[in-house]
């Protein structure tokens, strides 16, 4: 078969197999590696290589659109401008949206954003807003909204409470300039809000209104009681065919998402262009943008979306000096509450209160050491240890969840110094913490393993410590059940759902698995008198 640089009857012959065959992809057929990989290729000017690996792709299905996309930037890496017009003009045609071209990597697409053909679709409307919004930030009394454009604009937001039967008058967020030096982000905050209410809100760019509206509701009253659900996971490889996990989350209407590392996978800290490539994927994911507008998203990272697979840097904040930029990129990509202790103590950590309950994320990347040192290993480093320590003994969390983009559990990852196994003196510190100040209600949660499992850490003289953990959201790779564990499930794609009701006269905390098909798994329940001394 021959390619959309033969010529154009054989280009309408491709176009004409495209439209006509099913753009349902399994997800087996492609997955995060692959498309990586290309990419990869592509960026180390190797663009030859990753089009051959692509039209092997298209032979197997022509409506492949990843395939189809990455054909236009190889073809726009060689200065093939022309050709990579009739690719963007196949994949559109084929359900991707424009979205994808504009937002680039633009270093990578930069032949095509300069063709003439090209500027016409990006000075199109569609063409202005990209991703978004993305829901963060959110208090009882306040939340941020995210958006990337596709060229500079100014963005708000609009937005009024719901009532039953009727709504209040809107009003207007302040406004932001999205630009190149934040790769066309923005983020606003609106505040002076209602707790426990739910309120209804569209993007503004350019003074004008875009797109449909969307709900959220505000968190409960800080500090007091309350009844929510939280969701979270990790291990979100980009596989189109479990893209539907974000629906599956939606439907149970948590007030927030937790996303506890590889998010996407990078594996390329050097490398900012394959970095946004991955992010662009995932933000132009209809599940995931249903998903991000109504539900508050925090993030931490893992190995694969900060460094490569069980990396470890050094504490040292600037080096090596690509961190700073990797976190940089991070933060364009979330809305957060927080990024680490500011430019004096980098990372994603950071910390909030949905009611009474407190959340603590922990960072457990950027200031690790070599987990083979004989002494001074450190996951945190000692800033954010520091700040760990400060927020669980001020804390008037009923429950303090502390969130680790890795497993405390023994025996999780048998022969590995990648969790806390490789930390042994960091983790008995912190737990001798927990039980010499007395801190109550602590439960930790955790990714990185592909399952979900539910694992109990004995202590003497202590409560014991309940571990949650869940890491295979979009994953096609999983990790075997360990029998040491209280339950594990692997069977299929799964996420974790906390239900917590701490107005009971013993407040609850249950965690519910289900799977990518909204199959209930297994559940647990803890109470706040199984978490005290």
């Amino acid at each position: 078969m021959e390619w959309p640089c033969a010529p154009t009857a054989t280009l309408g012959s491709l176009l004409l197999l495209v439209v006509t065959l099913t753009l349902a992809q399994k997800p087996n057929d492609w997955t995060n590696k692959e498309g990586r990989e290309e990419m990869i290729l592509i960026h180390d000017g190797r663009s030859e290589e990753a089009i051959e690996r692509y039209r092997e792709r298209l032979v197997d299905d022509p409506a492949r659109l990843e395939a189809l996309f990455g054909l236009a930037v190889a073809y726009a890496a060689q200065g093939k401008a022309d050709i990579a017009m009739r690719f963007v003009r196949s994949a559109m045609d084929a359900g991707l949206p424009l979205e994808r071209f504009i937002a680039g990597p633009r270093t990578m697409l930069k032949p095509l954003h300069d063709l003439a053909d090209f500027q016409v679709l990006k000075r199109s409307d569609e063409a202005l807003w990209i991703h978004g919004p993305l829901l963060g930030g959110v208090t009882d009394r306040s939340a941020r909204f995210w958006v990337r454009t596709g060229r500079p604009s100014s963005f708000a937001v609009e937005l009024f409470p719901v009532q039953p039967g009727t709504h209040t008058g809107s009003r207007v967020s302040g406004s932001v300039m999205t630009s190149s030096q934040d790769d066309y982000t923005g983020v606003v905050e609106v505040r002076g809000l209602k707790p426990d209410q739910v309120y209804r809100y569209r993007v503004l760019l350019d003074g004008r209104s875009r797109g449909d509206f969307a709900n959220f509701r505000t968190f409960p009253a800080v500090h007091r009681a309350a009844a929510f659900k939280v969701a979270f996971g990790g291990g979100a490889a980009y596989t189109p065919g479990y893209e539907r996990m974000f629906t599956t989350i939606l439907n149970h209407r948590p007030l927030a998402f937790l996303q506890l590392g590889d998010n996407i996978y990078v594996d390329q800290p050097e490398k900012r262009a394959i970095q946004r490539y991955g992010y662009y994927r995932r933000q132009s994911s209809p599940p995931y943008r249903a998903l991000t507008s109504a539900v508050n998203i925090a993030s931490i990272w893992d190995d694969h979306d900060f460094g490569d697979n069980d990396c470890w840097y050094g504490d040292d904040p600037d080096a090596p000096a690509w961190k700073r930029t990797v976190l940089k990129t991070f933060q364009e990509n979330w809305n957060n509450h927080a990024y680490g202790g500011g430019q004096e103590a980098p990372g994603c950590y950071h910390d909030f209160y949905m009611g009474d309950v407190h959340f603590i994320m922990l960072d457990c990347r950027y200031y690790r050491t070599d987990p083979r040192k004989a002494s001074g290993r450190t996951m945190l480093g000692l800033v954010q240890k520091q700040w760990l320590f400060d927020q669980l003994r001020r804390s008037k969390g009923t429950f303090k969840i502390i969130a680790s983009s890795v497993p405390f559990a023994p025996g999780v990852k048998p022969g590995s110094r990648d969790p806390w196994d490789g930390y042994p003196m960091e983790r008995g510190e912190i737990f001798r913490f927990i039980q010499q100040e007395r801190v109550e209600g602590v439960v930790l949660l955790a990714a990185d393993r592909h399952r979900s499992d539910i694992w109990k850490i004995t202590r003497p003289d202590a409560y014991p410590l309940y571990e949650f953990m869940s890491s295979r959201l979009t994953n096609i790779h999983t990790h075997k059940v360990m029998e040491q564990s209280m339950f594990g499930y692997n069977s299929k794609c799964s996420f974790g759902l906390l239900s917590f009701d701490t107005t009971l006269k013993d407040p609850s905390l249950t965690y519910h698995i289900h799977s990518i098909d909204d199959e209930p798994v297994h559940q647990h329940t803890l109470r706040l008198s199984q978490l005290v001394f």
